[in-house]
C-alpha cells in the first residue's frame, strides 16, 4: 500500500482531486482540517488545552467550541494563533501517524491519501511515500476563491502571502498535478499516475 500526501496552495483544487481519487481508487482519505475539528470536540485531544488557552467564552451552551468565536478570539493576535497551532498541529500529526501505522499494518486499502496545507512545513515527508503538488496559476486560484467562497482581494492576498512559494512545493513534491485548466486534463494526469503505479507493482 502507498501513502500519498496531497498539498498545494489555497484554491488549487485539492478537494476536486480527492473526490476523483475516491471514485477512481480503493483508498482511505484523511483531511487534516477535518481531523483537527474532531480533535477540538469535547473529549478530543485538543479540547481541554484550547479551552484553557482561549477561555470559556468560546464555548457554546452544549460545551463544544464555537468555531466563529474561536476565530474571533484568535484574529489579529499572532501570539495566540501560534499557541493554538502548537496545540492542534502536533495532535493532528499524532492522529495521522496512528492511522498510517494502522493502514500499513493491515496492508490495505492500496492507497492512503492525506490532504493538508502544511504537509511540508510540518514534516510529513518523513511519513508519506510521495508528495503530490496540486498546482494552479495564482490568477486561477484567485478567481476560484472569489466565485466559490466569496473572498475579496484583501482576504485572498492575506492568505496567499502566508503560504509557501511555488518553488518550495516543486522542490519537495515528486508529483505535480496541473489544475489550471479543464477538469478532464486533471483527471487524465491522475489516471496516468495511477496506471504508472500499477505497472510498477506488476
Amino acid at each position: 500500500m502507498k501513502v500519498i500526501g496531497i498539498t498545494g496552495g489555497v484554491g488549487a483544487g485539492k478537494t476536486q482531486v480527492l473526490h476523483y481519487l475516491q471514485e477512481r481508487t480503493e483508498c482511505r482519505i484523511i483531511i487534516a482540517d477535518q481531523a483537527a475539528h474532531a480533535l477540538e470536540e469535547p473529549g478530543g485531544a485538543c479540547y481541554e488545552q484550547l479551552v484553557a488557552l482561549l477561555g470559556k467564552g468560546v464555548l457554546r451552551e452544549d460545551g463544544s467550541i464555537d468555531k466563529f468565536r474561536m476565530a474571533a478570539r484568535i484574529f489579529g493576535d499572532k501570539e495566540i494563533l501560534a499557541s493554538v497551532n502548537a496545540i492542534v498541529h502536533p495532535a493532528v500529526k499524532t492522529y495521522i501517524t496512528g492511522v498510517i501505522e494502522e493502514v500499513r499494518k493491515a496492508g490495505k486499502p492500496p492507497y492512503l491519501f492525506i490532504e493538508a496545507a502544511l504537509l511540508i512545513e510540518d514534516g510529513y515527508e518523513q511519513l508519506v511515500d510521495e508528495l503530490w503538488y496540486i498546482h494552479a496559476d495564482a490568477a486561477v486560484r484567485r478567481e476560484r476563491l472569489k466565485s466559490d467562497r466569496g473572498y475579496d482581494d484583501e482576504k485572498i492576498d492575506s492568505i496567499m502571502q502566508g503560504q509557501l512559494p511555488e518553488e518550495t512545493f516543486y522542490s519537495h513534491c515528486s508529483v505535480v498535478i496541473e489544475n489550471s485548466g479543464a477538469l478532464e486534463q486533471v483527471y487524465r494526469q491522475i489516471d496516468e499516475k495511477l496506471e504508472e503505479d500499477l505497472c510498477q507493482k506488476q
